[in-house]
């Protein structure tokens, strides 16, 4: 008996076929769209990836490598001598070795006053300075990293309210269309509404292009060679009221901001070097010591000798006054430097502290009050325009202040997160998430 496959079946498997083959390819177009990054990945490929950073650590392995060479001892002299070789025969005779005077000489630099230890601790200073220099090159960079990050997000923001404006628009031309066509509206209001969609499609086409730019440069700054429209993050895109006390963070900028490490950290590498200065101005006397072979002596038992012998510089004139001076003198600038230096960080601090505080007061007020009243605004006016109660220059004039409040709105929060931003960069860490 035959087999029959009737055509319901037969579509059937032809569709299960079809989603077979069908299956590895959305699958690959799903692998192959990259996931968006947070906050957190975004620093952590940038740690990995930027070569600025990677420039300034290789710099902290050149420091370290410095302290090998301050600690090395001087390496010891090897002097070989001969003297009395005969250049002419001597009575008839040539016998060239017969007088030679052989001698085999060995000194060694012997440094006081811990010269070495000194030396070492300067540049153990010299590295730590370093690695603090290179922990500010780090806050400022993460402060340009963090400003395209907040970017790309508020362009995302606006590019979502400017789409969301553009579709409630069309429903709206979608709702005026009927009325047209019942007679509700007249043909020059359904125009004016229709050119009044060419001011949302500019927004949606500028935001696009604000976007794309924003994350052109953040991926600048991960050096990525990741396709733009492959690349996203996300995070929050919002403020938050909890602040620290202006004390708490003068507290915390006095304890974390590397800038300041360095300068105090260069007074204390200015005093070994004053040390080290009054080191070197101390005598260090170099030991020696020779064997001597000579074949010409009268002497029998004078053939071969040792000797020994200590070499003791005068410091009548050079003692190294004008080093001893100049590190004094080195001390007292960097104190200067650090003053200098604290001064700024206050003053960063107290900027940036102030600009959040005057963001909060502007967004807490467009949160709470601001952003309901113009969207109940404009739909009370949609609804009145629609039954006639309303003109078409009233519900245009209240979209124009509901997009207006939208926006100034995101662009509140960026100034927010920026300003955020910039108080972490005064701080030194992240004192606002």
């Amino acid at each position: 008996m035959k087999s029959v496959v009737t055509r319901p079946a037969f579509a059937l498997v032809r569709i299960g076929l079809s989603c077979m083959f069908l299956l590895p390819i959305g699958i690959s177009t799903k692998a192959q769209t990259n996931a968006p990054l947070t906050w957190a990945e975004v620093q952590q490929r940038f740690e990995q990836n930027n070569p600025t950073l990677h420039a300034g650590q290789t710099g902290i392995s050149e420091s370290r490598a410095e302290e090998i060479t301050a600690y090395l001892r001087p390496n010891p002299q090897l002097a070989v001598s001969e003297d009395g070789t005969q250049i002419a025969p001597s009575g008839g005779v040539w016998t060239p070795f017969t007088g030679t005077f052989e001698v085999a000489q060995v000194s060694y630099l012997h440094e006081r006053d811990h010269k070495r230890e000194l030396r070492l601790k300067s540049a153990q200073e010299g590295t730590d300075i370093a690695i603090s220099n290179q922990a500010d090159l780090q806050r400022t960079l993460l402060f340009s990293l963090r400003t395209a990050f907040v970017d790309t997000l508020q362009a995302k923001a606006v590019l979502q309210l400017a789409q969301d404006n553009l579709a409630y628009w069309d429903r709206v031309l979608g709702i005026s269309h009927d009325r047209l066509r019942a007679g509700d509206i007249s043909g020059i209001d359904m125009d004016r509404l229709e050119l009044q969609r060419v001011q949302f499609e500019s927004d949606v086409q500028t935001a696009e292009v604000n976007l794309r730019t924003a994350k052109i440069q953040l991926l600048e700054l991960l050096n990525e060679r990741t396709p733009v429209d492959r690349f996203d993050v996300t995070g929050p895109f919002d403020y938050s009221n909890q602040l620290p006390s202006i004390d708490e963070i003068r507290q915390m900028a006095r304890a974390n901001r590397p800038d300041l490490r360095a300068a105090m950290q260069a007074v204390d590498q200015a005093r070994v070097n004053h040390k080290l200065a009054n080191a070197d101005g101390s005598t260090d006397p170099t030991l020696g010591a020779w064997y001597t072979h000579n074949s010409s002596n009268n002497n029998p038992n004078g053939l071969q000798t040792l000797g020994f012998s200590v070499d003791i510089p005068l410091r009548i004139f050079d003692r190294n006054q004008g080093e001893k001076l100049r590190t004094q003198l080195d001390i007292t600038r960097n104190q200067q430097l650090v003053d200098a230096t604290q001064a700024q960080v206050f003053g960063d601090v107290d900027s940036a502290y102030a600009q959040v505080n005057s963001d909060l007061s502007l967004l807490r007020p467009y949160k709470q009050t601001y952003l309901a009243q113009a969207g109940r605004v404009r739909e009370t006016v949609r609804l009145s325009y629609e039954h006639g109660a309303a003109s078409l220059l009233d519900f245009l004039s209240a979209e124009g202040d509901y997009r207006n409040i939208q926006l100034s709105y995101l662009n509140l929060i960026g100034s927010y997160l920026t300003a955020a931003a910039q108080l972490n960069l005064a701080v030194g860490r992240e004192a606002i998430q």
